[in-house]
């Protein structure tokens, strides 16, 4: 009786220890394998992924204790992200931790069975990766980066910032971001407030330069930056180019109003989404279903302006909408 005793006492025990630690102390490790879009030496994505790795320590997962967390960086390359899904699918991981569009249409290609939790995404449904932001169903969910319509009012911040604006270019590349998803809202709008739009298409730092030339010929122009890793790992090249032709532009991103950019509108805090997949990572490695979590959107948007900018291409912000700005930058 006795031993049986104590066999129920260490079962119950086991049984009360966090999930991770029960992992752990029966040798088990979980595995993730991370797929990045950018550099992994660029600044921005140094924090997003300690964000990540820093929310999955707080629910008690380490890598290199009870997880093991395999990273692939895209650096940029859209062409580079294809293989890397591959890769990282051949793995077999319990979970995989996907980054921005290009990449997760990448990984769509390569499994329908392995838990996929994504962030940087605008539109998942109409790309296919959910049934629906409610109940994804399948095997994605995670965190939607902007929701329908918001760069309708970019062009309008825009127009609010740079009352002389005529003519706006949306700057994206269709092979990261899904063009309707952003340039349909902007062409909504413009007629309302007097400007001419179009997309300007834009797959590298040669692009880039051949359209801020060409817009900077054009009197009374600005542009419009769709989210995606292409323009965000030029951005340095981008902004040089915007100071240089004197053309305003509105940013989907704080990190490029910080980097020198006119203005940006977007997530409050870009870090947030990475501490969430964690937790959704956490709660699949639990035992949850992807398709039973739903898709989490932004809460919270700020605007950031960076006045040393304005002065540098001769606009002169408005008093009342420098007042509505949460963020100045001098």
């Amino acid at each position: 009786m006795r031993r049986r005793e104590l066999i129920l006492a260490l079962g119950s025990a086991a049984a009360s220890l966090p999930f991770a630690a029960r992992a752990q102390q029966s040798g088990g490790i979980r595995r993730v394998g991370v797929l990045l879009s950018l550099a992994a030496d660029d600044p921005e994505q140094k924090a997003r992924r300690e964000a990540f790795e820093q929310s999955l320590k707080r629910l008690g997962w380490e890598d290199g204790r009870n997880l093991r967390i395999d990273y692939r960086f895209g650096g940029g390359g859209v062409d580079r992200f294809g293989a890397l899904a591959k890769e990282l699918v051949a793995l077999q991981p319990d979970v995989i931790f996907a980054q921005s569009t290009g990449v997760v249409t990448a990984v769509h290609g390569e499994t329908r069975t392995i838990p996929v939790v994504f962030v940087n995404v605008s539109d998942p449904v109409g790309a296919g990766f959910v049934a629906s932001l409610p109940r994804p169903g399948g095997n994605f969910t995670g965190m939607l980066l902007y929701d329908a319509g918001l760069s309708g009012k970019w062009l309008g911040m825009l127009k609010e910032i740079s009352p002389r604006l005529r003519r706006a270019v949306l700057m994206i590349d269709p092979k990261t971001t899904p063009l309707d998803y952003f340039y349909r809202p902007v062409e909504a709008v413009a007629p309302s407030i007097a400007i001419k739009v179009e997309p300007s298409l834009v797959g590298s730092a040669a692009d880039i330069e051949r359209a801020m030339e060409a817009n900077g010929r054009i009197p009374d122009s600005g542009f419009l930056i769709a989210p995606g890793s292409t323009i965000l790992r030029n951005r340095d090249l981008l902004i040089a180019l915007a100071i240089r032709h004197r053309l305003p532009g509105i940013f989907p991103e704080r990190v490029y109003a910080r980097a020198g950019g006119l203005i940006s509108y977007g997530i409050a805090d870009p870090i947030e989404p990475f501490r969430q997949a964690g937790s959704y990572v956490d709660r699949i490695l639990r035992g949850e279903k992807p398709g039973d979590l739903p898709v989490q959107g932004p809460t919270k948007y700020a605007t950031v302006v960076n006045l040393k900018t304005a002065k540098a291409i001769g606009l002169d912000v408005p008093p009342m909408f420098l007042a509505q700005v949460d963020e100045v930058i001098e």
